[in-house]
């Protein structure tokens, strides 16, 4: 697929990009390879000042990062903005505290003194997604190159403005040359970089399918990998839930990047004693939100990111209302320019139906009525993916409880699932394995190495 920047918008190519050829690849590759090992010498405050000189520029030049990110995929502006914000609170944070994280810490053994060291692992591939252009590249950057790590970006060939302009953010921010560095290659040609001697772990955001290639190629080459993969996640709603509350988080988390988020609620799991009343407010609400053009701050919801996405979707869509769901709202693609899919509601979703087994990656909800509490728990759990989930109801005590019986990486309790750079991110199951963000991010990457001293 060749690296272009495509309107999601009006469908309109705005440029291709070339592809390297196989001597810029091995150039790029050896150039890492030497940047890392000086990177690694340097001081905490030296790498620090990297990272909060990346950050003063997130701030800085938020709006022209934001523009660059709604051209290529389409998110709303204002989302874009606040992904920008995001990213520069995380250069923040791994520039405050990755210092104490990777501290030495002192074991009791039978040693005069032993303790364990935190080394960087080399050179590290960060294989990313085009949903959060900035957001994915930098909650895997910060805590690698803060832990004295260099970093190989292969960006999804659909934003590669995004991918030059973070290259060259990390550049005029002081980085050396070859820290990180933006590789402008098909996808063919990442087995060849994994199995590099120059790298030493893989890092995906990606798509299951996508996953399991690059976990066997990792595995084969005996290289760490972790992987951030899809999610279909459950938002269960119990009896004694405040639904208006819930209302309103629903339509924010499902809708969010125009519907194409691994941690958006895509199962909505309703008792029965709230069910109708829940998918009478939740569509008022969903059919209020405006689709349009997403550099406009009055529009609510954007086009999807490509037309091939779109079109995937709504055989899933089509699909499953074959199968017995029921079309509450929206479900047919937008007749305008652009890739544009309305908001839309299925109900009666069974385990007959494509949307009860396949994630759906676009701005679709899918109702699921549960017999009772402990069956919701049961159909959360009926999944192969476990990345986000949520549990809403006014007795926070019982919605813990029922929370340890979610098969998830995390369970939000009345609120919306997000990541947060204080907060270890990933998932079970077919959603992937690793962490990213909180301490257990930047540990990821790093060499735990024992120290015994008679």
């Amino acid at each position: 697929m060749p690296h272009a920047t495509l309107d999601p918008a009006t469908g309109r190519l705005i440029e291709i990009f070339p592809s390297w050829d196989a001597a810029r690849l091995r150039q790029a590759l050896a150039q890492a390879g030497r940047a890392q090992q000086a990177w690694a010498q340097t001081a905490f405050a030296e790498r620090a000042a990297v990272l909060r000189e990346v950050s003063a520029r997130l701030h800085a030049q938020r709006d022209r990062f934001a523009a660059l990110m709604t051209l290529e995929m389409g998110k709303l502006l204002r989302e874009a903005r606040a992904e920008a914000e995001k990213c520069a609170l995380a250069c923040d944070y791994y520039a405050q505290h990755a210092e104490e994280f990777l501290r030495a810490e002192t074991m009791e053994s039978d040693a005069g003194k032993s303790y364990v060291a935190h080394y960087p692992l080399g050179v590290v591939l960060a294989i990313m997604p085009w949903n959060f252009p900035f957001w994915q590249v930098i909650r895997a950057a910060a805590p690698a190159l803060m832990a004295g790590n260099a970093l190989l970006l292969k960006h999804a060939p659909s934003v590669p403005q995004c991918a030059l302009a973070l290259e060259a953010l990390f550049r005029e921010s002081g980085l050396p040359e070859g820290v990180f560095t933006t590789l402008m290659i098909e996808t063919a040609h990442v087995p060849e970089v994994i199995a590099s001697p120059e790298v030493q772990g893989v890092t995906l955001t990606g798509s299951e399918a996508t996953g399991r290639k690059v976990a066997a190629c990792a595995g084969e080459h005996l290289k760490k990998c972790v992987l951030e993969l899809g999610g279909s996640d459950p938002f269960i709603v119990l009896h004694d839930a405040d639904l208006e509350q819930a209302v309103t988080t629903a339509a924010a988390s499902r809708f969010q990047n125009n519907g194409q988020s691994c941690i958006a609620a895509k199962r909505f799991i309703l008792v029965p004693e709230i069910a109708d009343e829940f998918l009478s407010r939740f569509k008022s609400r969903v059919e209020a939100l405006t689709l349009g053009d997403p550099m406009d701050d009055a529009t609510q919801i954007g086009p999807m990111a490509r037309a091939d996405l779109r079109d995937a979707l709504h055989r899933q869509v089509t699909d499953s209302i074959a199968q017995g769901a029921v079309a509450v709202t929206g479900c047919a693609p937008d007749a305008r320019a652009g890739f544009f899919y309305p908001p839309s509601i299925l109900d009666r979703v069974t385990a007959q139906t494509r949307a009860w087994r396949e994630e759906l990656f676009g701005p679709v909800a899918v109702i699921i009525r549960a017999a009772s509490e402990d069956d919701a728990v049961r159909i959360a759990n009926e999944t192969p993916y476990g990345l986000g989930s949520s549990i809403w109801s006014r007795d926070t005590a019982r919605a813990e409880r029922l929370a340890a019986s979610v098969q998830a990486g995390c369970t939000f309790i009345n609120g919306l699932v997000k990541s947060d750079p204080r907060l270890p991110f990933g998932g079970v199951k077919a959603s992937g394995y690793g962490r990213e963000l909180s301490r257990q991010g930047i540990l990821e990457f790093v060499n735990a190495k024992t120290v015994w001293i008679k």
